[in-house]
């Protein structure tokens, strides 16, 4: 349905909202709350935790102020007065609160509460006068929303295109009844209109329920269906791949050598290989892969290795012009001149270069291969399903390797990649230290600093990451500029570089290669380092406001030191964190398992986006942003798995999947 017929939408406000991605009511219907307000109980503010959002009635006792920070920030600050406890009322960049404020007033406020030095505030919160509290009640729903559009409008807005949109579920209705589902409908309407967090819970689960059915149903027909045999035979034989992995110096694992196999063996076989490899940081994945490539060139075919950053893909270029001497390799990026790309484009299309190593410049359309045999796609989490359909369609069926080093819980690995082989690698090669994994409270972070310039002065170097560009206003968030003007004052004997996403890529890797290469001692970052650029005498990783991080994420990071045998260490600074958050971080210290800190991510923080379509286009997750618990997911599956086991299903199920699944990867199946 088109948005001009939802009640309360303008011409402009369709436009805002079509800048977002909201096209129809189908889609605004699916723009899902970002958090609920839990305003059924006035909480006095000394009982409430530090970051903690709390619900209270007070006296506004001052006229409000406005002020200017060191940093140039404008904010209204008001003092009030509860139960006899006093607290402070701060409003960053939103100067016309002044204005609606009174001077001994009662007011409900909802918002952050901080505590520090004993002094108690709360941070932007909501407020309304007590004797005019209609709105502010029961549980609240709160949107990211566009300029023109408030909370209690947009709600509005919602509600009536949820009663217009036909809301109807896929699932059979014998199949809702066994599992005593709520009616798709009513789901919608409680989670836009939560009458208790109970059913509000229930109706998000009911929501993802029905989306990953058609998700996990939309995978298994694409297996099905997208079965090829392939085009190509491969004439390497096992001896030959044998000596090559020999070449390597090392003995590979027992895990490298059953993913060897494993790939050995699909390649042999008479249908296309679609394989996910994935393995903790450092297990030793690209040699794999390196010995993949080399059964595609020795048997005469072209092989292509896309990776997401160009000095990731740099260093993969030197390992292949190392290992394959014997073959013409050639390095394809954005960063190449003109002439450059087309002298390697026409010799690739010649069949001149046996293998294409480089980053997205070799998924652009006028980029044509000869013969090629392989894909492989190095940190597959960067790339979406659009991506790697463009590089397969470089071939003629090509096998497809894929590799992640963000372990993902098995679980949910059958269900995201069934349209993918699993090859997993569990252990580590034995040269590797284990690196060092401590919380560092306030009070020890001038000793962390000198152990830092002792290490810095071995020759190792350091990495120190934020969690964004800007920290927030509320001062919570620390961020990378404040960091490396902060480190310049207490380091000024050490040479600190700053990197960002928002520099150009030119100046980025001209970064990366004096940190690695250079005489730069620290490099100073948002998590953009996160991808595996290998650095092997970087000996400490420092991340603050750890907490802030998936413990995914967090081991992603840690996995960009201890790449030698030189001891290593990760320190993480917590900001004003809950006892969850904290407990997280406990996790982290004790283990440096991978597969086992995605299990707990999972049980703690949700599935997050796993299916890799943020990579693909869009800007959203999966579910809009949608919470829900894992056992939706799990339900899903079975309900898929029911329905798929019959021998004639209801056609609109794989109609409606098939829609599914294109809409999320923004790629077309036909």
């Amino acid at each position: 349905m088109e948005l001009k017929y939802v009640k309360g939408l303008s011409d402009k406000r369709i436009k805002e909202l079509n800048n977002i991605g909201i096209t129809n009511a189908e889609e605004l219907i699916r723009h899902f709350p970002r958090n609920y307000l839990d305003l059924t109980r006035v909480m006095p503010l000394k009982f409430a935790y530090p970051n903690e959002f709390a619900f209270t009635k007070a006296k506004l006792l001052s006229v409000p102020q406005t002020f200017t920070s060191a940093r140039k920030v404008r904010f209204i600050k008001a003092l009030c007065e509860q139960d006899g406890e006093i607290f402070t009322a701060i409003w960053f960049n939103q100067p016309y609160v002044a204005q609606k404020l009174e001077q001994g007033a009662e007011y409900l406020f909802y918002g952050r509460v901080q505590k520090k030095m004993g002094q108690i505030s709360m941070l932007n919160p909501s407020f309304e006068l007590a004797e005019k509290n209609d709105y502010l009640k029961g549980i609240l729903p709160v949107y990211t929303l566009t300029p023109s559009l408030f909370q209690k409008s947009f709600q509005k807005i919602i509600n009536d295109a949820i009663s217009k949109v036909n809301i109807k579920s896929v699932i059979p209705e014998n199949l809702i009844k066994k599992y005593n589902l709520m009616s798709l409908k009513q789901a919608y309407i409680e989670v836009h209109n939560p009458t208790s967090f109970e059913n509000k819970d229930v109706a998000s689960d009911r929501i993802a329920t029905e989306e990953y059915f058609l998700l996990i149903s939309a995978l298994k027909l694409i297996k099905g269906d997208k079965q090829q045999y392939r085009t190509q035979k491969y004439t390497c034989k096992a001896n030959e791949l044998k000596e090559f992995a020999n070449s390597f110096g090392f003995e590979f694992t027992q895990g490298q050598k059953s993913a060897v196999n494993e790939i050995f063996t699909d390649m042999n076989s008479p249908t296309v290989m679609n394989r996910l490899m994935q393995g903790d940081v450092g297990c030793g994945k690209t040699a794999v892969a390196l010995c993949a490539l080399f059964i595609a060139l020795k048997s005469g075919y072209q092989g292509a290795m896309l990776a997401p950053t160009e000095v990731l893909a740099e260093q993969n270029f030197k390992l292949c012009k190392k290992y394959f001497a014997d073959f013409r390799v050639e390095f394809l990026s954005g960063s190449l001149s003109v002439k450059e790309k087309n002298q390697i484009k026409k010799r690739l299309e010649c069949g001149e270069i046996d293998l294409l190593v480089g980053t997205h410049a070799i998924i652009q359309k006028d980029v044509e291969f000869k013969n090629l045999a392989l894909c492989v796609c190095d940190e597959q989490h960067r790339f979406g399903v659009a991506q790697r359909s463009a590089l397969i369609a470089k071939g003629n069926q090509p096998d497809l390797l894929v590799m992640s080093a963000t372990p993902i819980p098995r679980t949910l690995s059958l269900i995201f990649y069934g349209d993918l082989d699993i090859t997993t690698i569990a252990d580590k090669p034995l040269a590797r230290a284990k690196v060092g994994t401590n919380l560092v409270p306030q009070s020890k972070y001038a000793d962390m600093l000198k152990f830092i310039s002792k290490e810095a002065q071995k020759g190792n170097k350091i990495y120190f990451v934020a969690p964004k560009i800007e920290g927030d206003l509320e001062g919570e968030v620390m961020s990378v500029t404040d960091l490396f003007n902060d480190l310049t004052v207490q380091l000024p004997h050490l040479k600190i570089r700053l990197l960002h996403g928002r520099m150009k890529d030119k100046e980025k890797q001209e970064i990366m290669r004096d940190f690695k290469d250079g005489d730069c001692n620290v490099l100073v970052s948002t998590t953009v380092i996160e991808v595996g650029v290998d650095v092997p005498n970087a000996t400490v990783m420092v991340i603050h406001n750890a907490d802030r991080f998936g413990l995914s994420q967090l081991h992603q990071l840690r996995g960009r030191v201890g790449r030698s045998d030189l001891q290593s260490y990760c320190f993480l600074i917590a900001g004003d964190s809950t006892a969850e958050g904290v407990e997280r971080l406990k996790i982290l210290c004790k283990t440096d398992d991978g597969f086992k800190l995605s299990e707990a991510d999972f049980r703690m923080r949700g599935s997050g986006d796993f299916i890799g379509t943020k990579q693909s286009g869009r800007t959203t997750t999966e579910l809009g942003g949608l919470r829900y618990g894992s056992e939706a997911i799990f339900l899903a599956k079975k309900i898929s798995d029911e329905v798929m086991a019959q021998p004639l299903f209801d056609t609109s199920i794989r109609k409606y999947a098939m829609e599914k699944y294109e809409s999320l990867c923004n790629v077309s199946l036909n």
